[in-house]
């Protein structure tokens, strides 16, 4: 076990927490940025959720 951090300080308990995590992290950007996918516009994926959220809503109307 590594040395303990303070939650003052840190979210991890351990600087090997940290740093895996920031591995982690820095890993999934990289692989966004190096995605050559098309971007999606921002307007059509807040209609998207809009629609779920929509949809969950009637679901739940539906159970009361």
């Amino acid at each position: 076990m590594g040395a303990l951090l303070s939650p003052i300080v840190s979210e991890f308990e351990t600087e090997e927490q940290a740093s895996s995590y920031d591995r982690w992290f820095r890993a999934k950007v990289q692989a966004a940025i190096d995605d050559s996918r098309p971007g999606v516009a921002h307007d059509d994926v807040m209609a998207e959720m809009d629609a779920i959220i929509a949809q969950a809503e009637m679901g739940m109307r539906k159970t009361y």
